[in-house]
This record gives C-alpha cells, structure tokens and sequence, in this order.
C-alpha cells in the first residue's frame, strides 16, 4: 500500500482486517502484517521497556531479520540501553536500528537537556516523534506492543489501525491481559527488564518516569502528576465524522480550527519562505505576515527559523504552513509561530480536540518576551 494512500481505501482495509482477525490469536495477527502485500514493508517499533520481550519473542518466532526500530530518546535509564544489547543477542535480532534526536534540533531546542521540564509536549517531538518519523520513512507499516489493559485512552486499541500518516500500524497484542503478559515471559522464560518491579511497570525516560501505587494504571508513573498519557507517536486519526466542513486550508490556532484568511493582495504585507531560507538573509520590513513551509512530517527547519525570526526582531503573524501534527503545535507555539496551516485531510485525521489540548502549554510567554 502506498504511504500517500487516500484515506478511504486505508480505512476499508482496516476494518476489513479487524473483522477477519478479531478471532485471532497475537501470533496470527503478526504472521499475517509481516507478508500481506497489501500493508506493506512493516517495522516494529520497541522502547526495549518492561514489556517489550513479548511481541520481540513472537517476531523472533516468524522472522528475526524484521527491521526493529529502538526508540533512543538519549534519556533513557543505562539499564534500558544494556537490556536492548542483551535483548538483541538473546533473541538474534539482525536488524536492530537505534533511533536518535537529531543532534542540530536537539543543539536549538534543548542543549541542556531541561525542555522536558517546561514543556514534556515538545521534549516527546524532539527526542521521539520527529525522529520516528524519519526512521519511518520506507516503511508502509510499523508494528507496537500496546494492549488494552495498559490505560484508558487504550481500552478500546484494535489490531489494525491507522496512524497520522495513513500508515497502517498493527497492534498483535491489543486483547492481550497483564497476566497474559507475565504467563507468556515465565513460560518462555525470557529475560525481564532489570528496572521492573511492581512499582516500575512501565518504563520510559527517566526524568518522566516514577513508581506507581498498586491500584494505579500501569502507565500512571509516566508523566506522573501531569494531564499528559502518550508521548505522541501513538495519535490515532479521527472518524470521518469529525472532519471540518471546510474544503480550503484549515487554520489552527490555541483556539482550535477556523478557516484560512491568508491575504496575499499585497506582496509588501506578506511573505512565503522555504524550509531551507536562512533567517539572517530575509528583510521583513513592511512585512505583516510570514509562512514558512514545512515540507514533511519530520522536517524541523521550520522551529529554528521562527525563532531567529523572533529573535531577529520580526513582530508580525507568523504561520507554519504543511506537514505539521498536532503533537508538534506546541513546539511551534514555543519556536514563535501563532499559527499552523493544515490540509483539510490531516484536520479530518488528527480532530480539533488533538490540537486544542496541546493548545495549553507552558510557555506563551515566549513571544511578548522577544518583542519586549
């Protein structure tokens, strides 16, 4: 299937798959994502966390040469990394590819290693969803070991689902139960993350990881005290119901959708930049409004030009135009920009409530400070 597949088609396909498996057992459902021609060249995306051994051991079973991406946020627990090392050896995993921030983006946005501090929203995009983003690429599907059980904004996971991309992702251990989890590790004896213990279920970064009370959801010790649940790789598109009526470009700002009022009558007021302009080159006098374009998903030029823009003295509109996600409006809030311009297909996957809840970051401030 290819990635820039209409929504439609993808979406059949889906619930054609979750209607043919949903007697199936974990097993089946991955056998069937690693050769169906129709979802494509899948990857399976693994933290090396605390239940990552289970869907690593099923994919060993049925092909060990999958490629496997690991997530590495560079503020993982030293435990994490030595069980991935250990992990990899043990189940013969060929293909282990670790996946990293990008060193420029983490230099801009968060050189002392602090952003996640003020604001957990972009510390997520700039260490895992944007760096998701690119491993993905070449890839038509990518493969997770969430479950139902695990928390409330997942209660309801299907095998087969779409994510923001229109790739299609395949979750074989959605209806899976924590003793599920536990029976499969002792029966198969494989080896347990050192960290894990009935405090420590789950396991992510370790500034955003804390021990949990035993009645507490098993992901409650992430982002612990804070509205937030998921770091953002994991958005689900919306049902067609939920898309915007509008047939031109959607505007998002903290406020939620509106429709696109770019007045481009006269050329002195306004100004469209490449994702490749350098900042120091563009005379903004007599400008009013600037768009800067974001060519793909996991493009980031766009941040650090808004902010030398901002920098540089620039006090008018600025918008990010293109492929931009939701989980990223918060680093767009934060890097200057007021507003974002999406496609009405990306408004009708990731809904105005995905957006409006990053609406309310920390940190809006940030403009009024460099425009004195």
């Amino acid at each position: 299937m290819p990635l820039e597949a209409p929504l439609e088609p993808a979406s059949a396909l889906v619930a054609q798959l979750n209607e043919r498996f949903k007697h199936h057992s974990a097993g089946d459902v991955l056998a069937h994502a690693l050769q169906d021609p129709m979802i494509g060249r899948p990857a399976v995306v693994s933290s090396f966390g605390a239940e990552s051994v289970v869907l690593l051991h099923l994919l060993a079973t049925l092909d060990k040469s999958v490629p496997v991406l690991f997530l590495d946020t560079e503020m993982l627990f030293p435990e994490t990394l030595a069980y991935q090392k250990d992990l990899t050896r043990f189940l013969g995993l060929t293909d282990v590819r670790r996946v990293k921030p990008d060193r420029e983006e983490l230099f801009a946005q968060d050189p002392d290693g602090i952003l996640h501090l003020a604001d957990p929203d972009a510390c997520c995009a700039l260490r895992k969803t944007r760096p998701l983003n690119r491993a993905l690429q070449g890839f038509e599907a990518w493969v997770t070991g969430r479950k139902r059980f695990q928390s409330a904004s997942r209660a309801n996971l299907e095998f087969f689902e779409l994510d923001a991309q229109n790739r299609i992702k395949i979750n074989p251990l959605a209806h899976w139960t924590s003793q599920d989890v536990t029976d499969y590790i002792t029966n198969n004896r494989l080896p347990r993350h050192p960290l894990v213990s009935g405090r420590l279920p789950s396991l992510g970064c370790m500034p955003c990881t804390a021990e949990i009370h035993a009645t507490d959801d098993l992901r409650s010790g992430r982002w612990k005290g804070q509205a937030k649940t998921e770091c953002g790789i994991h958005l689900s598109p919306p049902a067609a119901a939920q898309a915007p009526a509008a047939t031109g470009q959607v505007v998002v700002t903290d406020q939620g959708f509106g429709p696109d009022y770019w007045d481009q009558a006269n050329g002195r007021e306004t100004r469209d930049l490449a994702s490749d302009v350098d900042p120091s080159t563009v005379d903004f006098t007599d400008v009013q409004k600037i768009r800067i374009d974001f060519p793909t998903f996991a493009d980031g030029r766009g941040f650090t030009i808004a902010r030398q823009l901002r920098l540089a003295g620039f006090s008018g509109v600025l918008r990010a135009r293109g492929h931009v996600i939701a989980d990223q409006y918060a680093m767009a809030r934060r890097s200057g920009f007021d507003e974002v311009e999406i496609s009405p297909e990306l408004a009708r996957r990731q809904p105005e409530s995905d957006w409006v809840f990053r609406a309310n970051w920390r940190a809006h401030d940030y403009q009024s400070r460099l425009r004195g």
